[in-house]
């Protein structure tokens, strides 16, 4: 519960907790506050016990800690009944981003190469390679390229 707190933040809640209580009210604070979370507790897993029971021996292995979300999908998922690591794996993020980066650049690509030289036979450009080079500025007189995949 309390993994987070240091020796020195120890200290100055316990100095804090003296001054502010005085140290003759202080163990009298102590033992209420253990005996509120002792029953703030027993309340919790009596609350827990009485779920139980009346869900019935069909959820007799349910557990509370199951109602996060996180922990329940990771829970089920684990078996990967799915086939979502073989779908995960299908998908190539690197060749995919280097496929828009080289497009973008105008390069071509090892797959996209095959796809543009048949847009480059349909007339869509001016180039022979099928791209476009639009880092080139047109002369004043000359209307820039018109790119068919842009719009």
């Amino acid at each position: 519960m309390f993994n987070d707190i240091g020796p020195l933040e120890l200290v100055t809640l316990v100095l804090l907790a003296v001054l502010v209580f005085g140290p003759e009210k202080l163990p009298k604070m102590i033992q209420d506050v253990t005996r509120t979370i002792r029953k703030i507790r027993e309340f919790s897993e009596g609350a827990k016990e009485d779920i139980r029971s009346e869900l019935g021996p069909e959820f007799k292995d349910f557990e509370f800690e199951d109602l996060n979300p996180k922990t329940f999908i990771r829970k089920h998922l684990d078996n990967d009944e799915l086939g979502l690591k073989e779908i995960r794996n299908g998908f190539d993020l690197k060749k995919e981003m280097a496929e828009v980066t080289d497009a973008v650049h105008g390069r071509e690509s090892d797959t996209s190469a095959s796809s543009s030289s048949g847009s480059a036979s349909s007339g869509s450009s001016g180039s022979s390679t099928g791209t476009v080079d639009m880092t080139k500025k047109p002369e004043p007189d000359e209307r820039p390229p018109f790119d068919a995949d842009a719009t």
